[in-house]
């Protein structure tokens, strides 16, 4: 697959389509910033409060990382284009320790299997920053699904659990964007990313499954989470096994 270092080398539909690319990628670096920032009242020890801000730290050089490369290949600041997204599309701000640990759960593993899609983009400087931040989510990912699947198995949310895991399963989804468009096609076809958006669904899914079944949760429907998803997703937990989830413990 042919490679671009520049974007003088990009035609009008490839520099479009790398544009949208970056400003989403900020959007969500600073979205998840924001929303963890503001969950920081609910954490309640010395401990995940580090960890949190920490993890708020490391979005925000995320952030930084995208505003800078749109500023070299742009001319111009994303964060104008950020701040009216965010004001149209907010993300929801968790309300409790519970939810702040579903969040971090379902919508830092989606954003990450989200960016895998762009470990070879054929638009190099994309690649290099999309390899930067995979490298250091990677060191966390197992975090959230442990505090889940501890809280989960306490026996004290029951009556909270589903309905968090169906909001943020959401917000988590929201991340590969519509499958099978136009956009996604071309966007494979000239190699910025890998794979469908419905593919990378079923792999997010996949992964998460022992950390579903070992909470006792469901998989929502696409039609409650009011998501347009393939028909052929597999949401079967039957032969899934729970004890290779985080934080399990018979």
């Amino acid at each position: 697959m042919q490679t671009y270092a520049s974007k003088d080398e990009l035609d009008e539909r490839m520099f479009s389509t790398v544009k949208q690319m970056m400003e989403s990628q900020a959007y969500r670096e600073l979205a998840a910033a924001q929303m963890f920032g503001y969950g920081l009242q609910f954490v309640p020890s010395l401990r995940w409060l580090k960890f949190m801000t920490w993890h708020i730290r490391e979005e925000m050089e995320h952030y930084e990382a995208v505003v800078r490369m749109y500023e070299r290949i742009v001319g111009v600041s994303v964060e104008p284009v950020v701040g009216e997204r965010l004001q149209q599309k907010p993300v929801p701000f968790a309300q409790s320790w519970f939810e702040l640990a579903m969040a971090q759960f379902l919508y830092d593993r989606g954003g990450f299997w989200q960016l895998r899609e762009y470990e070879e983009c054929s638009f190099l400087p994309y690649r290099e920053v999309v390899k930067k931040i995979l490298k250091e989510e990677a060191g966390h990912q197992s975090l959230g699904e442990r505090i889940v699947v501890e809280l989960c198995r306490s026996g004290a949310f029951e009556d909270v659990k589903q309905g968090d895991f169906t909001k943020w399963l959401r917000q988590g989804l929201l991340s590969f964007g519509r499958p099978r468009t136009p956009g996604n096609l071309y966007a494979i076809s000239v190699g910025l990313k890998r794979r469908d958006s419905g593919a990378v669904m079923q792999d997010f899914l996949d992964d998460i499954k022992p950390a579903v079944k070992a909470s006792g949760l469901r998989f929502p429907t696409p039609a409650e989470m009011g998501l347009e998803m393939p028909p052929d997703i597999d949401w079967s937990l039957d032969k899934v096994d729970e004890t290779r989830a985080e934080g399990y413990s018979a």
